[in-house]
């Protein structure tokens, strides 16, 4: 249960840096692709100041996931990991409501079947 608790974790933080790139680096390019329907395609280019924003913060949970895998306390290393993959769950859940009903596949499932695994350890 412990790596595969560690593989969801790794898992949901390389999700969040491929949006973080996505958002911040491609947002006229793959962006189009991964937020086709969501998006009209003119509106890419006067976004893309915005999206940045929004995946820093998405970097900013992969940064927090990563992290936990660095402490050595196995009782901190775990609070450290549910606190942000409940972030990204909420996160998921927020998005699902307001722009896709597939983020809630993208994000909060992995991150939701993160948390079961660290809590049945």
């Amino acid at each position: 249960m412990e790596l595969l608790s560690k593989i969801f974790v790794g898992f949901v933080a390389a999700i969040h840096c491929f949006i973080l790139w996505i958002e911040m680096f491609a947002w006229e390019t793959k962006g189009k692709e991964a937020f086709k329907g969501s998006l009209a395609p003119e509106m890419f280019k006067p976004t893309k100041t915005l999206a940045a924003n929004q995946g820093l913060y998405n970097g900013f949970l992969a940064a927090g996931l990563i992290w936990s895998f660095f402490i050595s306390d196995p009782a901190w290393q775990n609070y450290v990991a549910l606190f942000f993959l409940g972030c990204v769950a909420v996160a998921g859940i927020y998005g699902a409501l307001t722009a896709s009903k597939k983020i809630l596949f993208i994000q909060t499932l992995p991150a939701a079947i993160g948390m079961i695994l660290i809590l049945l350890k």
